[in-house]
């Protein structure tokens, strides 16, 4: 029998890139197998491999604390004993006063005092909807909100082991178009909304069924996080790229987009422009669009019949929230009156939540015709249902404890902190870059990362040609092994001819130490290749 190779491979296959799990996630992972090696551990210079190549906040080393809430109403791993549950009073105040809370080198930090109280309080309605009888015997001694939540959710769904509706939970989604219409000021019908296994599920669904391969064009902003590219790959789409303005703060410019418009049509090769994809906040860049350019951005999507991608998973991620502000695409369409086909993506990974492990997301069709609708609904329908669990988490995201309700002090003050956490370290790591001889970064308002821009001396730009790689790829590469700080290069997210990026989140506990490391690293790098600054 001849054995499966590559070449019985569908092609397109062995065009997908994603650099946030690529070679330096990959040569890091081999890094951690060495540290756990007696033999290898003593033969590094680190003790641990910091893993700042991708916005996952509860990752082990990075530890953002999960809120509470959501725990307590969804997490079916997390199981509390009866024992334990005495401990906690109903108005959850025993929790609270288990649990401190600081702004420490801008880490939000979950003190070990009397930690198995605080566990407690972190297990309740996962529990409660993993094992319902344990309703029973915790009624009188957990927060009153939480039980009720867990009841309604279980009074529809019934087991969190069975298959519910393809486009998710109806009680659900009826909440996420609650949610919308309070965020924006207009209605939002639950059958438009579609549940999914994260935002990358229904961005991955959206492309899938907009492309005719080799023929539909995809207009995509440059930097891009990488799920796009990767996409469009998979299903053979033409990536139409429109560069950001890095000295405007990385600002959406309507003359990129037109120029690449005219480039696509100029070519001659058939390709039809169908859909322009918007990262609001930005990733990698962490920017915001103010409400002009939004406007702008729908009157070009009428005149070109383009449908618009709206992926705005980090509006809740604004470190300066009065001077840039988050505003929904669905907001400014139906404001303008606009036919514009809109789809909005949003998801329980970023934000405070940080459950990236649960895979929970929506995306919500505006001006969409009901027979496409319907299409999608075919899709969606051949993998089932998204998983119980991530729905679950959507119903925490859209509907947090409300002033008043027995949860909402402790939900305030953990999503104040992580809040305060995140803007301080964006802040003072944005301010140490860039004091850097080399080195220049936008201070992000909002998203998880920095994307600070490298000026590389010719000596390192030649010896990554050498090598075949890119320069900034050598850049990371030599930082992860110095420091063990895995960064995601400039190349892997798309940028100018020339240039040299990196990636890295602000979710890294001990920034002083952390960004130490890097200073330390830079100036190294700059002596070892002769630098140019």
């Amino acid at each position: 029998m001849r054995p499966l190779a590559v070449a019985d491979l569908n092609p397109a296959v062995l065009n997908v890139q994603y650099a946030v799990r690529g070679e330096l996630a990959i040569k890091a992972d081999e890094l951690n197998e060495r540290l756990r090696s007696q033999e290898h551990r003593d033969k590094l210079p680190f003790s641990k491999v910091i893993s700042s190549n991708i916005g996952n906040p509860q990752q082990k080393g990075l530890d953002q604390p999960p809120i509470t809430f959501t725990r307590q109403t969804s997490n079916p791993a997390d199981r509390a004993s009866p024992a334990l549950c005495s401990q906690c009073h109903s108005d959850g105040s025993k929790a609270r006063d288990s649990v401190s809370y600081s702004i420490t080198e801008g880490c939000f930090t979950l003190y070990a005092r009397n930690m198995i109280e605080g566990l407690v309080v972190l297990t309740c309605v996962a529990a409660l909807m993993e094992y319902p009888p344990l309703i029973d015997i915790v009624k009188d001694k957990w927060p009153s909100d939480v039980i009720e939540r867990a009841q309604q959710l279980q009074a529809e769904i019934g087991s969190i082991g069975a298959y519910s509706h393809s486009k998710g939970i109806p009680l659900i989604r009826k909440h996420v178009a609650q949610f919308i219409e309070e965020r924006d000021g207009f209605p939002s019908d639950p059958e438009d909304i579609f549940l999914t296994a994260g935002a990358s599920a229904g961005v991955s669904l959206l492309l899938n069924v907009l492309i005719t391969p080799h023929k539909t064009g995809i207009l995509i902003p440059i930097p891009q996080y990488p799920l796009y590219t990767a996409t469009l790959a998979q299903y053979s789409g033409v990536p139409l790229p429109y560069h950001l303005s890095e000295t405007d703060g990385w600002s959406t410019s309507l003359e990129e987009i037109r120029a690449a418009l005219t480039k696509a049509e100029a070519d001659g090769t058939g390709v039809l422009p169908r859909a322009l994809v918007v990262i609001n906040p930005g990733n990698p860049t962490g920017a915001l669009l103010d409400e002009k350019t939004m406007e702008e951005l729908v009157w070009l999507c009428e005149e070109h019949s383009l449908v618009l991608l709206a992926d705005e998973v980090y509006q809740d991620n604004l470190h300066r929230r009065a001077a840039h502000p988050f505003h929904s695409f669905k907001q400014t369409v139906r404001r303008l009156r606009s036919p514009v086909p809109l789809i909005s993506f949003h998801s329980i990974s970023k934000g405070v939540f940080g459950e990236c492990g649960r895979r929970g997301g929506y995306f919500e069709c505006c001006n969409v015709a009901p027979d496409v609708r319907a299409l999608l609904y075919k899709m969606v329908s051949v993998g089932l249902c998204p998983p119980l669990s991530g729905q679950i988490g959507v119903d925490c995201l859209v509907r947090p404890p409300r002033a008043g309700e027995p949860s909402h002090a402790r939900w305030k003050a953990e999503t104040d902190a992580i809040h305060a956490a995140l803007a301080q370290r964006t802040a003072l790591m944005a301010a140490r870059l860039n004091a850097l001889p080399g080195v220049s970064c936008v201070d992000s308002p909002g998203a998880l990362y920095l994307y600070p821009k490298l000026e590389l001396p010719a000596g390192a730009v030649e010896a990554a040609r050498k090598a075949g790689k890119e320069a900034d790829t050598l850049y990371a590469l030599e930082l992860l092994e110095e420091t063990g700080i895995c960064v995601v290069p400039g190349s892997g997210f798309g940028q100018k001819e020339g240039e040299h990026h990196y990636r890295l989140t602000c979710l890294c506990p001990g920034v002083e130490e952390y960004v130490g490391m890097l200073e330390k690293f830079h100036v190294g790098f700059l002596k070892r290749y002769g630098s140019s600054a």
